[in-house]
């Protein structure tokens, strides 16, 4: 306890506290300014990313509807016709490995 000092309201030593006070001040300023940049930017990635999962998966459910039209119309392309069956599951297969390709594609340029 004897290391505390009582200080006179008109010393030097108030006014120094006072520029310190101030100097403090700033410098807490400064912190908030650049916390709130610090979330802004992680906002505005986590929306980003948030965006890109949307549209891979957007792109996914596109190419599953497409392949199950595209299995659904072989099916009945082949009762139709029985002796095109290997023929139109080849062109069935190219066809669903193309999707998949774009998907993958899609997927890739999106994620970038």
């Amino acid at each position: 306890m004897n290391e505390i000092v009582p200080v006179n309201p008109g010393s030097g030593a108030a006014q120094l506290d006072r520029r310190g006070s101030k100097s403090l001040q700033r410098t807490l300023g400064s912190l908030d300014r650049s916390k709130a940049v610090g979330m802004a930017r992680i906002e505005v990635q986590a929306e980003l990313q948030a965006a890109k999962a949307h549209a891979i998966g957007f792109v996914g459910q596109q190419g599953m509807q497409a392949v199950a039209m595209l299995s659904q119309l072989e099916g009945q392309l082949g009762q139709a016709c029985p002796m095109a069956v290997t023929r139109l599951q080849g062109i069935a297969d190219m066809t669903a490995m193309s999707i998949a390709q774009v998907i993958a594609d899609s997927t890739r340029r999106i994620g970038a």
